[in-house]
């Protein structure tokens, strides 16, 4: 059985890493902003309480970030999925910069998760082999943008990225992994109504690389099929 945290659990990928943990019997503890309106899981937790526990967390919030870590106590975490995100502003053309939209997202995208990181390195430090999985998009990659546009949600996810790879060098020698993950196109209400996956089948992926992850793996871009995405 692992610690797992899992942030932005209301709905969609969020919510089915909870399902599926819960489902193999880890311990979790999931993060949604409001958990008056996530109706979904708060029934998961009424039905497994000694397995589920879910906490109010805005990840920009500091509050709430020091409110999960003295939840947590001296439990250590084995894996944290950082998935809390945004889109940000639509439409998103040239001509039209949205500055505000554009500094929330970040906030949300690329410097919550490096806080929330910060937040809760001892009770990382004190884990099983742990492992940071942060949510990222193919989006953000230099290489792989042949269409151009979408300035605010490629940006914030190649902020991300950068994120992840410090991450992965600064913690390395503490024994903690840090894997950047693209989920595939989700059937999700980001994703939208034509993407190509379900969110069970991306969760599961995720998790088997998550759970399969060695030192080779860490600072790695990884895509759904386990390859690597050129940053």
């Amino acid at each position: 059985m692992k610690t797992v945290v899992v942030t932005g659990c209301s709905r969609g990928i969020g919510l089915e890493f909870v399902r599926q943990l819960l489902a193999r019997g880890d311990r979790v503890f999931a993060g949604v902003r409001r958990p008056e309106s996530a109706t979904v899981l708060m029934n998961l937790a009424a039905a497994a309480p000694e397995q589920l526990t879910v906490l109010p967390l805005d990840v920009t919030q500091a509050t709430h970030r020091a409110n999960l870590a003295a939840t947590l106590g001296s439990r250590g975490i084995d894996l944290l999925i950082s998935n809390a995100g945004v889109y940000g502003p639509v439409p998103d053309r040239l001509g039209e910069t949205d500055e505000d939209g554009w500094l929330e997202t970040f906030r949300v995208n690329a410097i919550a998760p490096r806080q929330l990181v910060e937040a809760l390195l001892p009770q990382l430090r004190a884990g099983n082999r742990p492992c940071i999985g942060l949510l990222s998009s193919k989006m953000g990659s230099m290489g792989d943008n042949g269409s151009g546009g979408v300035y605010i949600y490629r940006s914030s996810k190649a902020a991300l990225n950068a994120v992840g790879v410090s991450l992965a060098r600064d913690l390395r020698d503490q024994g903690i992994l840090t894997l950047v993950l693209h989920p595939g196109w989700v059937l999700t209400d980001m994703g939208g109504p034509n993407a190509e996956i379900t969110v069970s089948e991306s969760v599961t992926r995720m998790l088997a690389i998550l759970d399969g992850a060695s030192a080779d793996d860490n600072g790695r871009f990884i895509d759904i099929d386990g390859s690597t995405i050129p940053w």
